[in-house]
């Protein structure tokens, strides 16, 4: 009984046996049942993996100018292969334009299911609508909790480690050139489905054409 039903516990198979007439106690049965090597079920990191296609995180950050303006960057991360899926820039965000955003990163076609973020107040009416036409659950972290939305926290991190950090700002052109460039730079190379996916070629050994006749020579 224990190998025809892998996921029965010991209390199952002590019902299942006391209705066929068996007399024998619970600790008996668990006591003979056949140890299993690996968990009955998938574990937590299985789970996540299984899911994460379906996971989006939003979040907000600021970025100072030469000038002394804030400009705000918004970032909309895929669980699935951690990369981002769109990043703007703006000065005055709105409810409208972050919708706007979302709806670009997602586009028309099947998307994800569950969308991750913070409770900025910026996230009104307007975001709500856009979110459940795109058939997206909504799902906000506690409050002051930025660490329940880590994978979009350590893609923010990074982006200023290794960019923002050594450059300074002069508006905000500027800062959604320096952001697309690094984006292609950092994430467009394992997109299997984008047009730019191949890497970038280094500068320092340009590709000359060949004569003709002639072969490649490395």
């Amino acid at each position: 009984m224990c190998r025809a039903n892998p996921l029965w516990g010991a209390p199952r198979i002590h019902g299942e046996l006391l209705k066929l007439g068996i007399e024998v106690s619970e600790a008996t049965v668990s006591k003979y049942m056949i140890k299993r090597r690996g968990p009955p079920s998938q574990t937590w990191r299985t789970f996540l993996d299984n899911h994460g296609k379906d996971i989006i995180a939003l979040n907000f950050f600021t970025v100072p100018t030469a000038t002394f303006r804030i400009l705000f960057v918004l970032t909309i991360l895929s669980h699935d292969r951690r990369r981002i899926l769109h990043v703007n820039v703006t000065a005055h965000p709105t409810a409208a334009w972050t919708a706007r955003q979302l709806q670009e990163a997602c586009g028309l076609d099947e998307g994800p299911r569950y969308l991750l973020r913070d409770r900025d107040a910026i996230n009104e009416k307007e975001f709500h609508r856009k979110a459940a036409a795109l058939r997206i659950r909504e799902v906000t972290t506690a409050p002051r909790s930025p660490w329940q939305n880590p994978y979009a926290e350590r893609v923010i991190g990074s982006i200023r480690r290794e960019c923002l950090d050594h450059m300074i700002i002069l508006g905000e052109r500027h800062l959604k050139r320096i952001l697309s460039s690094y984006v292609i730079r950092t994430f467009t190379p394992w997109l299997p489905t984008a047009s730019s996916c191949r890497p970038v070629r280094s500068a320092s050994k340009p590709v000359m054409p060949l004569a003709a006749g002639a072969s490649p020579v490395t």
